[in-house]
């Protein structure tokens, strides 16, 4: 059935697939899943290009398998059973590495915290790598299973050899010293920093997917990101160098405390980091399966991935996430792109 040279065809895809043909109806599938409908339905297709068949006739009313839908069927029903005896066979997987970046960040830790709940017989171990860049290359290496960050803006080399699902869009803030002419306004608006030099990971070789988002927002508004200060290692140092310096930093809205600052939402525009898990390419562990219900339960939870009013995203963000626009329909206008890629 695979198309001519193909040798390979993805358990997961698989999966996609026949969670559809059980259920004939994608919402239902997505929900078994624990996946957003979306990449349900991108697997599916994904499926059909690689085997060079319609699986599926969907209409506005009802989704029926194909002749050739019904014919994979049983194939794939074996495959992926023969899967799981193979797993079982050979006892528990191994521990999945799971980087956190920093220890104070909530995002990934409230995903890795419930997929241990999810699959409690499995070992996720958390890991701390500073950014997603760091964390990028010893995936790839295989040091590491995952991570958590913005994905767009990674090297290209890199981003081809990993997946990524979107998490959350999280909202940003500025740390400011306590005694700073911002620091007594519930929110700061964009334009009122400029002028300032604002810390934003600059010269650590862990995190220029962090400066390149702070570039983008800046742009044009007479904001600066601070010259590389001494890379500090460890939340101590951290603020030690960043009180001495002075420099409002920029963060995001559950970024821990520090002494002496305040932590202030960004808003005209608000802008949004978007959170994505990233894992290798071809990566397949029970644990990862945990970490990606565990990320589309709490997301629609908690509403992550809803768009504020006035929300802000780089224009190439956009386009690698996939953003479903089913999740702004109802929480704003159409997100505010920057023009630059």
């Amino acid at each position: 059935m695979p198309g001519p040279g193909r040798t390979h065809v993805d358990p997961r895809l698989l999966r996609a697939f026949l969670a559809v043909a059980e259920e004939l109806h994608f919402t239902r599938a997505a929900a078994r899943l624990y996946v957003a409908q979306q990449a349900l339905s991108r697997d599916v297709r994904r499926l059909e290009r690689e085997l060079g068949a319609e699986l599926f006739v969907r209409t506005t009313r009802q989704v029926t398998l194909t002749a050739e839908g019904e014919r994979l069927v049983p194939f794939a029903r074996r495959v992926l059973q023969a899967q799981d005896d193979l797993v079982a066979a050979f006892g528990p997987a191994r521990p999945l590495l799971v980087d956190l970046n920093s220890p104070g960040l909530v995002t990934g830790r409230r995903v890795l915290h419930r997929a241990r709940e999810l699959a409690p017989e499995q070992e996720l171990m958390a890991r701390f790598e500073s950014g997603l860049t760091g964390a990028a290359v010893e995936i790839v290496a295989g040091r590491l299973d995952t991570s958590f960050g913005r994905y767009a803006g990674l090297e290209p080399v890199l981003r081809g050899q990993l997946e990524q699902q979107l998490v959350r869009y999280e909202p940003m803030a500025v740390v400011l010293p306590e005694r700073h002419r911002l620091a007594s306004l519930p929110e700061v608006p964009l334009d009122a920093l400029a002028g300032e030099s604002v810390y934003a990971g600059a010269g650590n070789p862990r995190t220029p997917e962090w400066t390149d988002l702070a570039h983008r927002l800046f742009e044009g508004r007479g904001i600066r990101v601070a010259a590389p200060a001494p890379l500090a290692v460890g939340d101590e140092e951290f603020q030690r160098i960043m009180a001495k310096s002075g420099n409002p930093v920029l963060a995001v809205v559950d970024f821990p405390a520090m002494p002496g600052t305040v932590l202030r939402p960004l808003i005209d525009p608000v802008p949004l980091s978007p959170v994505s898990l990233v894992w290798r390419k071809g990566l397949v562990h029970p644990g990862l399966d945990a970490l990606r219900r565990s990320a589309v339960e709490i997301g629609q939870a908690e509403g992550w991935l809803q768009w504020p009013a006035g929300g802000w995203i780089p224009a190439m963000d956009m386009s690698m996430t996939s953003v479903d626009k089913r999740h702004i329909a109802n929480t704003g206008p159409m997100p505010a792109l920057d023009s630059s890629t």
